[in-house]
């Protein structure tokens, strides 16, 4: 299993980026698929995650209205769209791949047993 985040970058406050995780090696269309980050310091945090037919996002309070998360099942790829960046969105994002399972929240590091190695995303003020 591989998934291959790209995509992060040196943006304004207030700008807007797009990163993207490709996945392989999984049933993709089956997995949740979750986006967290890491600033540093802190612990890594839910930020948005989305079924696996795609019609159902979940993000972060944080971050509602502000990102957008999406799927393309045909080309195993799902992408966060960020705007209305703020400093505090500074971190490294990890998209993250889980199997549907009871008692997963969908919004904890623990559910999800993929990960890929992130891309930094820094918002200069």
């Amino acid at each position: 299993v591989q998934l291959q985040a790209s995509g992060g970058g040196l943006v304004q406050a207030g700008g807007s980026l797009r990163v993207s995780c490709a996945a392989s090696g999984i049933m993709f269309s089956r997995y949740y698929m979750g986006w967290f980050r890491q600033a540093p310091g802190k612990e890594r945090e839910f930020v948005a995650t989305i079924t696996g037919s795609g019609l159902t996002p979940y993000y972060a309070d944080s971050v509602k209205g502000r990102f957008t998360i999406s799927r393309d099942n045909a080309k195993n790829t799902v992408l966060l769209q960020v705007n209305s960046l703020k400093f505090e969105d500074t971190a490294v994002y990890y998209c993250a791949a889980t199997i549907t399972g009871w008692g997963k929240t969908y919004r904890e590091p623990r559910d999800y047993g993929y990960w890929g190695q992130g891309t930094q995303v820094t918002v200069s003020s």
